[in-house]
């Protein structure tokens, strides 16, 4: 069958599984917040990420509350498994399982049957949460509450489908080797028989080369720490799709959130095939792989590196569920003595002052005509797939003093050095048409362009 669907066989997808940048406090880029509450404002960002810095490093005197707008359910839907997953009290699930499990499901198209049955308890817990008919969310990092109840619904039929157990007639596309060899050879047409060679030249040449940053004082080169993505590894997961192999084990049950519907147009009617549509050349380590704290880390021998960016996202997931564990693990969900009667059905860690809020996926257009957000959000973020929504309303939902964060276009591989200048030069028009001007205070790594509102 012959599908068209535009630029969707190009290498960063049409859906967004996770991002194209590493994670950020969102609260330390541009003017420190001060104590007190803050609203901040997520748009497409396709992974908690930024939300999980942010929320382990907010000071514990600030009220936190992250709202969420995506393109699409799916990723809505894939958002509350992996905030599920990190507020498992370590007393059921260890942090090394639970590091292990997260980045099994975030980053590899198939995972071990021990996984697979954690995802499926995971979704039973979820359709719980999603259906709840009380105003209040059961979990405050889990709110969807306010989602229109079609999309709710959706969410219910995302999840019913990730605990169906793969059956043998499933067919071709929805089976995820041949759904990511399908995008593999839409993406690289005549070179696929040469695509080990393609592989490297993308890793060597583009992500290794992305990391290398000139010292203007000291005219030198310093290695950059994109050089931590091993060739095995990236390899490895641009032929099959496996990111993180971190024991030994089989890992061939599908992994059913990464798999997607994309409609495509067949002989003028709309056809819609359930697929792996993500990312298959940017690849997932850079949401958590390529930047450490911890320096050792990063260290090199020889001109190589000692670590893998496996390594670094195992070491900062760890340290991560730690540090959350460390702080919030004595506190859950469950009732306090006057509230007994409302038994909880998700017994999760409760982060005190921090809320994460689903909003419908039209709310951008619809937050400024809302009195509650009225100048309500101190933090701004846009992901490089969703600038082309960045426009005046900003100024009507920004707070004052708002911050604006919007992600580059770094390390999406298929654009070359003058397309990546260009939308560096698209961002920073529309952020002044939104009210924004550049930070004068922000360091800029290519990453994220950071503006502040104009001055009056």
């Amino acid at each position: 069958m012959r599908m068209s669907a535009g630029r969707v066989s190009e290498g960063p997808g049409c859906i967004t599984w996770w991002g194209f940048s590493p994670a950020r406090n969102l609260l330390r880029l541009g003017p420190v917040k001060s104590d007190g509450e803050i609203n901040v404002l997520l748009v497409g960002s396709g992974d908690p990420r930024h939300i999980l810095k942010t929320v382990v490093e907010c000071p514990e005197k600030q009220n936190l509350h992250i709202w969420v707008v995506e393109k699409s359910m799916e990723v809505v839907a894939r958002q509350l498994l992996l905030l599920y997953l990190t507020l498992i009290q370590q007393e059921k699930m260890g942090i090394n399982e639970k590091t292990e499990v997260f980045l099994e499901l975030f980053g590899n198209t198939e995972i071990r049957s021990q996984t697979a049955e954690t995802l499926r308890q995971a979704a039973s817990q979820l359709i719980l949460s999603v259906t709840e008919t009380t105003e209040d969310a059961m979990h405050p990092c889990l709110n969807t509450t306010i989602l229109k109840f079609r999309e709710r619904d959706e969410l219910v039929r995302i999840f019913k489908l990730w605990i169906q157990k793969p059956s043998p007639a499933d067919s071709a596309p929805a089976v995820m080797p041949k759904a990511w060899d399908y995008r593999v050879r839409q993406h690289l047409g005549s070179r696929y028989d040469s695509r080990n060679g393609h592989f490297d030249w993308d890793l060597r040449m583009k992500l290794h080369e992305k990391g290398v940053m000139e010292n203007l004082k000291n005219c030198v080169l310093v290695p950059a720490q994109c050089g931590v993505i091993s060739k095995q590894q990236y390899m490895q997961w641009r032929e099959r799709g496996l990111a993180f192999e971190m024991r030994e084990g089989v890992y061939q049950i599908p992994n059913p959130t990464l798999l997607s519907i994309r409609v495509f147009s067949q002989k003028g009617d709309k056809v819609g095939v359930r697929g792996y549509w993500g990312d298959i050349v940017s690849s997932p380590y850079l949401s958590f792989g390529v930047e450490s704290d911890d320096k050792s880390l990063l260290k090199t021998q020889n001109g190589q590196h000692l670590k893998t960016a496996q390594d670094i996202s195992f070491a900062n997931m760890q340290g991560l569920f730690q540090s959350l564990s460390s702080r919030w693990g004595c506190v859950t969900t469950s009732p306090s003595d006057t509230e007994a009667e409302k038994e909880p059905t998700l017994n999760l860690m409760h982060l005190s002052g921090v809320s994460v809020t689903f909003l419908p996926l039209d709310s951008l257009q619809k937050l400024p005509h809302k009195q509650k957000y009225c100048h309500y959000f101190n933090t701004i973020y846009f992901s490089a797939n969703c600038v082309h929504q960045l426009g005046p309303m900003m100024r009507q939902i920004a707070a004052p003093d708002a911050v604006l964060v919007v992600e580059l276009a770094k390390y999406i591989l298929d654009l070359n050095k003058q397309q990546e200048a260009g939308f560096r030069e698209k961002v920073a028009s529309l952020a002044l048409e939104a009210g924004f001007e550049p930070c004068r205070e922000d360091g800029s790594d290519g990453v994220n362009a950071v503006f502040v509102q104009q001055k009056k």
